[in-house]
């Protein structure tokens, strides 16, 4: 008895777990945040500095086509952004915020300038990186915040890392990778899921 003929079905999106994005959802720049946009002057203030690192699931196996999203103040302390009462201070050639996404072996990279403290509901931040991880497979955003291995006493009293038992603040400083190409570097490397002392520490919003 012969079979009749079957057409080959391909999965919607529905039958996939996202969320899913759109081929443009990345420009060239998107993570340099030193310009305004990707024909502008770099600005001018403050000492740059990049950072790379990896996304990793579970198991150590490297995450493609994460996207993570960065942002932080300017080298005085200050955001582009009407939440900040001294948004007129911050430096305009300064984007603070920047979109970069993990190749195929999980690695990715930004290029910024070193932010500066600032006070937050009375209360001194240390210089920080704020960096969202979004994924396929990942129902909502992973959130969390990068330190600086320099600044040991203010990272010590910092509000948000203090959140975190004193086992697992480490966790959240950048490695000090040396001067790159006459850059400093940094490194962080993210575990979106692990036993504890090798996840990554995520913060609710």
């Amino acid at each position: 008895m012969s079979q009749p003929n079957q057409t080959r079905r391909f999965p919607l999106s529905q039958h996939t777990i996202g969320p899913f994005f759109p081929a443009d959802y990345f420009q060239p720049g998107d993570n340099d945040l030193t310009r305004v946009a990707a024909d502008a002057t770099p600005t001018t203030k403050g000492t740059p500095f990049t950072l790379t690192g990896t996304v990793r699931r579970e198991g150590g196996e490297p995450v493609a086509n994460a996207i993570l999203e960065l942002w932080q103040a300017d080298s005085t302390g200050h955001f582009r952004h009407p939440d900040d009462p001294e948004a007129d201070k911050a430096d305009p050639d300064f984007l603070g915020w920047g979109r970069a996404w993990s190749t195929g072996e999980g690695a990715y990279s930004f290029h910024s300038i070193r932010p500066a403290g600032y006070i937050e509901n009375g209360l001194k931040r240390a210089p920080h990186l704020n960096i969202i991880v979004m994924g396929i497979g990942l129902m909502r955003t992973a959130e969390t915040t990068l330190f600086f291995p320099d600044h040991a006493a203010e990272n010590a009293t910092d509000p948000v890392l203090c959140v975190l038992p004193e086992d697992l603040r480490p966790m959240l400083v950048m490695r000090d990778d040396g001067i790159v190409d006459g850059v400093q570097s940094y490194g962080f490397d993210i575990l979106l899921r692990g036993p504890r002392g090798q996840e990554t520490p995520f913060f609710e919003t």
